[in-house]
């Protein structure tokens, strides 16, 4: 599929790059209507592929049931020790049916928001290719007016990466930063992805760094995810101090292990201010495993501390808040409904978390 010339792919040692160049907005042509709330998502949408093999990728799980009758794929799906991902590698028709009813589900949450036109800002995880991404804004929500989607290709082994949509322009080119792991094998490190930087231009001509996140799974030793705050925290040092940022994505930390070994007090609250923890009143969590009874916020949206106060841009009381609204986001006990091809149903087995930016009652960063 052909993406927008102003997605560029570039070459890179291991991957390829799909970057984004834009150039700031006169301020001068600025109106006072310019002057609204700026609303961020995070929202895991759980195994986004096409449906063609990537190569060096292995994405076979999500390949058309015409593609799986062969002795190699039975092979290479009857090696996966996880038996429900066995089955599925094995048995699921990924066709151009489900790839469309998958973007059609993912297009109805996000059109829960903003009166039907989503968020500004949506940061995404379980993504394959920006091409993937394009298809969604451009067939499934055209009303939004979100620009060429924002992706750097990493090196997950499965083909996933994080990614941007936005309506705001963004300045510069967008970097796909790696997670400096201390001690990691490279079978692990194959299991991870970078943390991506995207610097958008609010309305008022300022910036606002972003980082889109998808931590080491719980599965990990939590010291991976210690690293993985710790890389995110010198990326922020990195940045003018009085420059606006968040992050926001898949930290996977779950309750438990945060209970245990207190990394949000340690590694985020310092630096950032927790969205979830300062709103969304009577929400328990954005994802939920049966086997521990476990409520976690999984996906977070992380805002910078600072001293800086003569910034405007501030986050919202009462903004804060979950997006499930949508039938097909929910069990019939109440939790996240994950996607399945048989049959067709669910959207993913994370909620997507809301903030909004702006003016009014606002909890100080």
């Amino acid at each position: 599929m052909k993406i927008r010339s102003w997605v560029i792919l570039v070459a890179a040692v291991n991957c390829f790059a799909c970057t984004l160049l834009s150039t700031p907005g006169s301020q001068n042509n600025r109106t006072a209507t310019d002057q609204r709330n700026v609303s961020i998502m995070t929202f895991n949408v759980e195994n986004l592929f096409d449906t063609t093999h990537d190569a060096n990728k292995d994405d076979y799980t999500f390949l058309p049931k015409t593609s799986k009758d062969d002795d190699e794929h039975r092979a290479r799906c009857n090696a996966i020790k996880v038996r429900s991902w066995r089955e599925q590698c094995l048995n699921w028709d990924w066709s151009e049916t489900a790839l469309e009813y998958k973007l059609s589900s993912i297009a109805e949450v996000i059109e829960l928001v903003n009166g039907g036109r989503g968020p500004d800002i949506i940061a995404f995880q379980e993504v394959e290719n920006a091409a993937v991404l394009e298809r969604l804004s451009r067939e499934f929500l055209p009303q939004a007016g979100y620009l060429p989607p924002i992706l750097v290709e990493g090196n997950d082994v499965r083909g996933i990466d994080v990614a941007f949509l936005s309506r705001l322009p963004v300045i510069g080119t967008p970097k796909l930063h790696p997670i400096d792991f201390l001690d990691i094998s490279e079978r692990r490190k194959a299991d991870t992805r970078g943390i991506l930087q995207a610097d958008f231009e609010l309305p008022d001509g300022q910036l606002l760094s972003g980082f889109s996140v998808h931590f080491p799974a719980p599965f990990h030793p939590y010291r991976l995810r210690i690293d993985a705050y710790n890389s995110l925290n010198a990326l922020l040092k990195e940045l003018p101090q009085d420059r606006l940022a968040f992050a926001a994505g898949d930290f996977n930390t779950p309750s438990l292990e945060d209970k245990e070994h207190s990394l949000l007090d340690r590694f985020a609250a310092p630096k950032w201010l927790i969205a979830h923890q300062n709103g969304c009143a009577g929400c328990k969590g954005t994802s939920y495993y049966p086997p521990t009874d476990d409520w976690s916020f999984l996906d977070m949206i992380l805002l910078r501390r600072s001293t800086n106060q003569s910034s405007r841009w501030t986050l919202l009381n009462s903004s804060t808040r979950l997006i499930n609204q949508h039938p097909q986001q929910r069990t019939a006990d109440g939790y996240p409904l994950r996607f399945s091809v048989s049959p067709l149903s669910g959207v993913s087995d994370h909620w997507p978390l809301l903030i909004e930016l702006g003016r009014g009652p606002t909890v100080g960063l």
